[in-house]
């Protein structure tokens, strides 16, 4: 980690901890959207939800493909929730300012969604940048184009890059790229809110560097030993 100038951390489940509720409001309004809009029962609806989000990244891109869903109302409306459960984080915010040269997040979610989970968590303004599913042009992680309209807008050397992610497969491309990459997986009996398909199956993947159960902690021990670690595992795993 010595080269690294850039660090790219995902929204959610990886700054805030996979137990927290955010999740589960925005999945559950993602359900209530497919409910109105094509007057399905709860359990059509979910099913379709998943389907869509297994087969397309996002549940949003099978609506625009298969159903020219607009894009603005469907992410003004899964991301209108209530954010109170989450808490300030000093420690984290503490660690990611203190990390040397530029942060961003990079997230399938909207800008605003990301802007209002940062600032409830304490972490507004340590981050230069977002690039949102808009700014993806709709097309999520882990998707190629997306990494490479990430790199290009904001002129990011993914040599010299680390990356944060708690889904394993969106770590393949940022790797083949040369970023440095980081798990974030829950902390031991901690409940997870994730699809089963999203949750590691293993801890050791050839595109994961890195498998932390406390991003707090690792980045303040990759301060601490001065930006150098061994790989696979240490660092709060």
């Amino acid at each position: 980690m010595a080269q690294i100038d850039t660090w790219v951390f995902d929204l959610d489940n990886t700054l805030y901890s996979a137990d927290c509720d955010l999740w589960p409001k925005i999945d559950q309004r993602i359900t209530a959207f497919l409910v109105h809009l094509f007057g399905l029962d709860g359990l059509s609806a979910r099913a379709l939800q998943k389907y869509y989000y297994q087969r397309y990244g996002t549940t949003l891109r099978g609506l625009m493909d298969d159903h020219g869903v607009g894009a603005e109302e469907f992410l003004a409306f899964v991301h209108e929730i209530d954010r109170s459960s989450l808490l300030p984080n000093p420690t984290l915010a503490e660690a990611i300012a203190a990390l040397p040269g530029r942060k961003l997040i990079l997230t399938n979610g909207s800008r605003e969604h990301a802007l209002l989970t940062a600032e409830a968590l304490g972490l507004a303004d340590m981050f230069e940048d977002i690039f949102d599913i808009v700014a993806a042009e709709l097309i999520p992680k882990p998707e190629l184009v997306t990494y490479e309209r990430f790199f290009d807008k904001h002129g990011v050397d993914p040599q010299t890059a680390a990356m944060f992610e708690d889904i394993e497969r969106n770590l393949v491309i940022p790797h083949q790229k040369g970023m440095v990459t980081a798990l974030v997986v829950p902390k031991p009996g901690q409940s997870d809110h994730r699809e089963p398909f999203e949750i590691a199956a293993a801890k050791s993947f050839p595109h994961v560097d890195y498998v932390t159960s406390d991003l707090e902690k690792f980045l303040r021990d990759v301060l601490d030993n001065g930006l150098i670690l061994p790989r696979q595992g240490d660092g709060g795993d």
